[in-house]
């Protein structure tokens, strides 16, 4: 993997999902092609193809339906009609509550959410897959937490705040030096006693 590298163009101030943008990502293709765009770099939708065994006119296509809300940009950096395509953001948000009352949104944000927890998990078993060859240190400084807190709804989104905050902060702090690496760090909550559903406000 190569040392972390910062990158002007794309915005680090997390993207946050309105219902068309959202509507838009829920599709298998895009969530993966925004996914590999962040990871990856710039590509080409040639690129891309290869990389997700799709064709390239399907992934030229679902790139645009992405550039569309403003999730992907055209670099202007392309070779004739090669266009090269960037994550417009490195991150992405959203509130629940934004899509109250709009069961299309509500629909795709279900999608969406199980996907990514398969994804980002599919991810976390890939490091496994290979953590035992990596220096002890960055395995002490990796792994998996788990833990239980009790809190009002209003104190769990103050913490969900705090966490966003404390990243923000780290989000380029290893930028520029050589020993960096980039590292993905999943952020779950939920409530687990599900049959204790609290009355709706």
């Amino acid at each position: 993997m190569a040392p972390a590298e910062q990158t002007p163009q794309t915005p680090q101030t997390p993207f946050h999902l309105d219902a068309a943008a959202l509507k838009v990502l829920a599709h298998p293709l895009r969530s993966r092609l925004l996914s590999a765009l962040r990871r990856g770099g710039p590509a080409t939708a040639t690129d891309l193809a290869t990389a997700l065994a799709t064709n390239t006119g399907a992934t030229s296509y679902h790139l645009r339906k992405l550039e569309s809300v403003g999730l992907v940009a055209d670099t202007g950096e392309g070779e004739g009609k090669r266009r090269l395509w960037r994550a417009a953001t490195d991150a992405h948000e959203w509130n629940a509550s934004d899509f109250a009352g709009d069961e299309d949104a509500q629909t795709a944000l279900g999608w969406l959410v199980r996907d990514y927890s398969r994804h980002l998990g599919q991810q976390f078993e890939q490091w496994l897959d290979v953590e035992a060859d990596w220096p002890l240190a960055w395995r002490d400084a990796a792994g998996l937490g788990d833990q239980l807190i009790v809190a009002t709804a209003e104190q769990a989104q103050a913490l969900k705040t705090e966490l966003e905050q404390l990243l923000a902060r780290y989000r380029q702090i290893g930028a520029g030096h050589p020993d960096a690496r980039r590292l993905a760090v999943y952020s779950v909550l939920f409530p687990v006693d599900l049959d204790e559903r609290p009355e709706d406000a």
